[in-house]
Parts: structure tokens; sequence; C-alpha cells
């Protein structure tokens, strides 16, 4: 079971790209975000010709978040982090999938920090663990895919000491990320790529892509019900190079089949 997370920058403007990604590359279910359009605008016509069921949770001009899933509809089961009442942006939805429970997550980026943006942004990270924790105590696969807007370590960053004082890398925001971890996620491309620099975003200006000047914000993190089912990782990096593409390419993970049950003892 092949399973992506991808920032599309823009789902209207950028469909072509998401189309002909969904076709060569045929994930069972993608974690979409940043759809910067409301629910009326999702283009669910295009995502269905392209053999996708969806479900999504848009906002106009900003954020937006969604889970496709081939063959299928994915079953909603939460819309929105809990942990604040008052909180309309549209940053987070789950869903079950072929007895798979998905978040589908879009952490805020935090800039300019220090600031009233950053500390939003450790806000919304310690909803997100409490709601993590939760998860894990369902006993059951889990995954929380989606742009985490950090830079857990100095190898996920092109030049390291240019970040210090952005949000997407400062100590607190990386140190929230390695306090989830400690739950007892696994964070599947590392990995599966322990040593490597793997990216996953490249900013359009200053020939990034083309540089490799790049950062990892995106992953995927696999509760410890599913992390023996790992079989593999990557990044689509070519899809960053396509026309009209977004500044984010996927990142994938493929999942080797549960095992089965093992037969009961028989009575007596």
């Amino acid at each position: 079971m092949k399973i992506a997370t991808f920032n599309v920058n823009g789902i209207n403007g950028r469909l072509a790209v998401l189309l002909r990604w969904l076709e060569e590359a045929r994930p069972d279910a993608v974690c979409l975000q940043e759809l910067k359009a409301p629910d009326a605008r999702f283009p669910i016509r295009a995502i269905e010709q392209a053999g996708y069921g969806a479900i999504w949770h848009g906002q106009k001009s900003w954020n937006g978040v969604a889970i496709l899933a081939l063959g299928r509809e994915p079953i909603e089961t939460r819309r929105g982090l809990p942990g604040d009442p008052d909180d309309e942006q549209a940053r987070y939805i789950e869903a079950a999938v072929e007895g798979l429970l998905i978040g589908c997550l879009y952490l805020p980026n935090g800039n300019p920090a220090p600031g009233a943006k950053f500390d939003a942004k450790r806000r919304w990270f310690a909803r997100l663990a409490a709601h993590a924790a939760e998860l894990l105590a369902l006993d059951v696969p889990v995954i929380l895919a989606g742009d985490y807007n950090v830079m857990p370590t100095e190898l996920d960053v092109y030049k390291p000491e240019r970040w210090v004082d952005d949000a997407l890398f400062r100590p607190e925001v990386r140190a929230a990320f390695h306090a989830l971890i400690a739950q007892g996620w696994t964070d599947a491309l590392r990995a599966r790529h322990p040593d490597a620099r793997l990216y996953t975003f490249w900013d359009y200006l200053r020939h990034a892509f083309a540089r490799d000047a790049g950062l990892r914000l995106d992953h995927l993190l696999l509760s410890p019900k599913l992390a023996p089912r790992l079989s593999a990782a990557g990044v689509d990096r070519a899809v960053r190079s396509w026309e009209k593409a977004s500044d984010h390419a996927p990142a994938w993970i493929e999942l080797a089949p549960a095992r089965a049950a093992r037969r009961r003892k028989p009575a007596g």
C-alpha cells in the first residue's frame, strides 16, 4: 500500500500537476495541503475521474487539507484539530482508509518569530501532540502525514546556519517535533534514509531547486502498530521540476501487507 503527502500550493491552479502525478504514481491514499480553495471549489469531478474518492476541509485563499483514496471513499472521522473551539483554520482532517486511520495536517508556518504567529504555531503543535497521544491510545494503525513546517535536524535543511532564527527551525519547534516522536511515532522518511539529505520543499526564489537548496518540511509519522510494515519511503522530487509545479514535492511511503492474524489456540 502506497501513501503520500503533497502540499499542492493551490489545488485549482496546479490541478494538472496533481492529476499527472496521480496517474504516474498511483498512490493508494494521499494527504493534500494548502488547497487554497473553499469547499465549493474543490475539484471533486476531476479527482473522481482520476479514480479517487475524497474528503476535504477547504478555506478561501488559505490553508485547506484533503484526503484522497484510490477506488474508494475515505470515511471521515474528524474535521479540525481538537483543543480550540475558536480555531476556524482548515488545517486538519482525518479519515479511515482500508484499515488505517490517516490524519492529514498543515501546521502553521509561524513567522515572524518570535511573535504572535510563532506563539500560535506552538499552541497548535501542543494540540497536535495531545491528539496524537489520544490516537496512540487507540492501539490501531495510524499515520499523521502532512506539511509540519519544521525541519527536525540540520540534515533536513540546506545551510542550517541561515535558518537559526526562522520559525521552521527554531529550537522550540524542533523540540516539539522530537517530543511528538518520543510518544512512539516513527518518522518514516528518516527511518528509511537515516543519513540522507532528503528534501521535500524548494523555494521558487534564487534557483533553489536547481541548486538543491531544499528543506524537509513534509513528514509521515507512523504509529507503533504500523511502523513494522514500512517497506519503502521516498520523495518524488522530479515533480518539483514540472511546469507550474508546487514548491513542494510529494513524499511517500510503502507498507507491506498486514500479517495474517495468529490462529487462536484451541479451547481446552
